[in-house]
């Protein structure tokens, strides 16, 4: 059917769904609540979950289908993620749906998982946005193109996806231990589907799968953040409840799934070989759905298990050295499920004594069960992370579908409760039950007259699990706060410690009364800083590692104990990010002074880190997205080795690991850290400002370092053009990263033009130059990106472009990605273009200020660039007076195709070309 036909039927289609909306009295009907979540239903079947947050500036729209993998028939493997991507191509009404939400200013995406597929967008808050949204949903529900055309390009977009998968040894061994634990349920097939199917399906097989499950009665709206309930219901039943609900007849009914695994009769064994650099054990286990009263005390179990440090796990293959790093985790599914362990090991490590460890340590669970205080950090730290996802309201959509697609999204309340109820005992009952010899996926076949069988109960129903559930009180949901710069600067409050460190607060209701906060510790000299090599992250890293007063385990412990996010990392500038609660924000505080202040490094830590270092090293060496980007950095870099910013090789950053030493360490924190005239640190959130500057003061107050900061100019330096290749063996996908840089900083008169340009160029949702003809018309790539960059003291832009692809189609991507760099520099954008542009571009720039860490993080870099949001308004004022020439002209000025560096890395052992080739141009 060609498109105009299909404009023809949807049309007519919409006329009498809008017939039958308007024979229509009853609305949406309300259904339940719990804390603060409330569920109603529309006639046609459709579920509707709204979860008001006055106080984030963004709604959220969150469409799920319960259709995933799991429902695919034979050779429709994949079918499920091909049509997640074909329903961003268009409808009749809203041809091009990537562009109309990168207008908006707006962030999307869709997924596909084993049980449902989901689609979400976040977009200013603003009614006329959210109308378009739920009728843009609406629309693509029943009116999407589906067409031969699309398929044909987008085809090539997820097999280029399947082959980005295909160079992750984890996740091909991940598969082949699922496909090997299930021999009858559609669990064990990959949601990415087999390369035939998605090379062969045909259109009318994708189109009739469409029509069956992208409909009103199998679908849920989630619809979060700043909105008015009464006007979002409304709009709900204008579109969704618009469309009528299917006739479920013998051909077009959703069948309930039965297909069920036998029980295990013995150990299984897989193995896979292909090149690599390190090696992964796995051991998977049949359990209980995420229904079953004993999920709990199975997701507990992985965490006893998989956590580190205090995992069993841990303790016994990464502190001996045996392994580099280890985990554990169970599929939240609603029928029966499994849990999975690994083991990531290097190269040379013995893989038949960690297997041999591994097999052991899960066997002796019997005579060691889990005692009290591993259960109960299982739980704090479970429990932790699903409150901090509810008070997160753009996030907590996707965690609410993914428990919807359980049976009920009720269960995620149900589950926490579940967990907090769990003890020791019933780890220990969870660990006898399931993990047994015959119920593993790992090892060999062995006869035995007696086997040990796992009997795995059938999923109750969610109905009589939830009756008369209510949850617990709705959390707080914060003020409305716009985050514009006037009421931003109208209300945060900076101020210079005396130490010399800067700080910015900006106090306000937020959901959960959550806060979010960033320091910053920049460190050193150019002098004082050389030759030391891999000290400066080594230090970093091993912070949150052991202090004085507190073990690693008692660091990570008392972490979940205050329900926070605590990430600290760096080199020459230290940041530490926070994500916690008004009521223990200071107890968090304390614990960040402990660790940065009185770092133990113990021997045994750094030890640990630093094999876990030189595997990272052997998995990056073997990345083709890794390869290509420090190809790229050692030729552009012009610093000697003895330079804090020299890129060293994969050799020599390997040597440079293996020769720290925890003195080193040591020496470098007492000489460089505290809280100097460099740091800054910023704060937004739920908390009394006075507090928290009182707080500041008794921990960083008497703390500076021992050598003062100096900031190190790093100016552009001209590279000579170049093709880099580098020959990376039996990799199913390639990596393209381009550059080239140019004398220039933010504050010159053309960069807010090509800052608009890349965006034009490179950004937006799946919409850019690059996107719609690399992505979009030749389907070459699954990824690809561009745009412009430059520093804001140093005179130093640059231009980048990025795209994955099959290694066979490197010559046309690389001519296509030429076209169009010279196309846009000889002819220009079009008006079009820039108007377009400045719309969708500038929302962006408010949506990252509605987000409280981001803001954060802005906050405390304007401190050290002495610059203040009103700087941030001027600058988007200039964007939005840019006119075409202008654009045009900067393009011309300093976009240069013939001068990139383009360094690739792949397999490409099928071409005449050498594997390895370095050539000038």
């Amino acid at each position: 059917m060609n498109r105009i036909h299909v404009r023809f039927a949807a049309a007519f289609a919409l006329l009498l769904a809008a017939v039958a909306a308007f024979a229509q009295d009853e609305g949406p009907v309300f259904v339940t609540e719990v804390e603060g979540i409330a569920e109603y239903r529309l006639e046609n079947g459709m579920k509707v979950l709204l979860m008001p947050d006055a106080s984030r500036p963004t709604t959220t729209v969150n469409v799920t289908y319960f259709v995933g993998s799991k429902h695919e028939s034979y050779g429709e493997s994949g079918m499920a993620h091909l049509l997640e991507h074909l329903v961003f191509m268009g409808t009749p009404e809203h041809e091009n749906i990537k562009q109309q939400i990168t207008e908006r200013g707006g962030f999307a995406n869709g997924t596909t998982w084993l049980e449902r597929t989901n689609y979400f967008q976040t977009l200013p808050a603003e009614d006329e946005n959210l109308e378009w949204a739920i009728r843009m949903e609406a629309d693509r529900m029943v009116n999407s193109f589906i067409a031969a055309d699309d398929l044909a390009s987008e085809m090539t977009v997820v097999r280029n996806e399947f082959e980005i998968g295909e160079n992750s040894p984890f996740r091909v061994l991940l598969q082949r231990v699922m496909a090997t634990a299930y021999e009858w349920h559609a669990y064990g097939r990959s949601t990415i589907g087999a390369r035939a199917d998605l090379e062969n399906v045909p259109i009318e097989r994708l189109q009739r799968f469409y029509r069956q499950y992208y409909q009103p009665d199998n679908a849920m709206v989630i619809v979060s953040g700043k909105f008015e309930t009464e006007r979002a219901l409304e709009l709900i039943q204008n579109h969704f409840g618009a469309i009528p609900a299917p006739a479920r007849d013998l051909d077009n009914a959703l069948w309930d799934t039965y297909t069920r695994e036998p029980y295990q009769d013995g150990p299984r064994e897989v193995t896979v070989r292909r090149s690599g650099s390190t090696q992964t054990l796995m051991a998977a286990y049949h359990v209980p759905s995420a229904l079953h009263e004993d999920f709990a005390a199975v997701e507990a179990l992985a965490f006893v298990l998989g956590d580190a440090p205090s995992g069993r796990l841990h303790k016994a293959l990464v502190e001996p050295g045996l392994a580099s790093d280890v985990g554990a985790f169970a599929l939240r599914l609603p029928e029966p499920s499994l849990l999975l362990t690994y083991v990531n090991l290097p190269a040379d490590a013995d893989l038949d004594e960690a297997e041999r460890v591994l097999t052991e340590t899960l066997a002796g669970l019997d005579a060691s069960p889990p005692g009290t205080d591993e259960v109960q950090r299982a739980v704090s730290s479970l429990t932790a992370n699903m409150e901090r996802t509810l008070n997160d309201s753009q996030s907590v959509g996707i965690g609410l579908s993914e428990w919807a697609a359980t049976g009920d999204w009720r269960m995620l309340f149900l589950h926490r409760d579940r967990l907090e109820q769990i003890e020791a005992a019933d780890v220990a009952e969870a660990a006898s039950t399931y993990l047994v010899r015959d119920n593993r996926t790992l090892g060999r076949f062995i006869p035995d007259s007696e086997p040990q069988r796992a009997i795995v109960e059938e999923a109750p129903e969610p109905e009589a699990l939830l009756a008369g559930y209510t949850g617990r009180e709705s959390r707080s949901e914060g003020e409305v706060f716009e985050a514009t710069p006037d009421n931003i600067e109208a209300r945060v409050q900076r101020y210079t410690m005396d130490t010399g460190a800067e700080v910015a607060l900006l106090p306000k209701s937020t959901r959960g009364e959550r806060v979010r906060g960033t320091i910053t510790m920049r460190i050193g000299t150019l002098e004082t800083l050389m030759d030391t090599g891999s000290v400066p992250a080594a230090t970093a890293s091993m912070l949150s590692r052991g202090s004085e007063n507190l073990t690693r385990q008692e660091i990570s412990d008392r972490i979940d104990e205050l329900q926070a996010g605590l990430n600290v990392g760096g080199s020459t500038s230290v940041s530490i990010n926070i994500d916690t609660t008004r009521e223990n924000l200071m107890e968090v505080i304390e614990l960040i002074a402990e660790i940065a202040r009185n770092p133990s490094f113990p021997e045994s830590e750094l030890e640990e880190y630093r094999r876990q270092a030189l595997t990272g090293l052997d998995r990056a060496s073997d990345d083709p997205a890794s390869v290509a980007s420090r190809q790229l950095s050692l030729y552009s870099n012009d610093k000697p080795a003895s330079h804090p910013d020299y890129v060293p090789s994969f050799e020599e950053a390997r040597a440079r690991i293996e020769a720290l030493s925890t003195e080193q360490l040591r020496a470098f924190h007492e000489r460089f850290y505290g809280f100097g005239e460099a740091t800054t640190a910023a704060f937004v959130g739920d908390f009394d400002p006075e507090a928290l500057k009182a707080k500041l003061d008794e921990q960083f107050g008497d703390w500076t370092p021992q050598v003062r900061f100096e900031r190190r100019p790093d100016p552009y330096t001209p590279v000579e053009p170049a093709r880099l290749v580098e020959q990376l063996d039996d990799k199913a996908s390639a990596v393209l990263i381009a550059g080239h840089g140019f004398p220039m900083s933010d504050t010159h008169p053309d960069y807010v033009a090509l800052e608009l340009a890349g965006h034009m160029l490179g950004g937006g949702f799946l919409s850019s130059r690059l996107g719609d003809r690399i992505r979009n018309q030749e389907g070459l790539s699954y990824a690809v990106a561009g745009g412009f960059n430059a520093h804001p003291i140093d005179e130093s832009g640059s231009f980048f472009a990025f795209a994955m692809f099959a290694p066979e189609n490197r010559d046309r991507l690389e001519e296509v990605l030429n076209e169009e760099l010279v196309k846009v520099v000889e002819d220009g954008f079009t008006q079009d273009e820039l108007d377009s542009a400045k719309t969708g571009y500038l929302q962006q720039l408010v949506l990252q200020r509605s987000d409280d860490g981001a803001l954060a993080g802005q906050l405390s870099g304007g401190l050290y660039f002495d610059r203040d949001l009103f700087w941030q308004a001027e600058r988007e004022a200039a964007i939005r007076a840019l006119t075409l020439d202008e654009v045009n002209a900067a393009v011309r000025e300093w976009l240069d195709p013939d001068a990139l560096v383009v360094a690739m890395a792949g397999d490409f052992s099928g071409e005449s070309e050498p594997a390895s080739d370095v050539a000038e141009d």
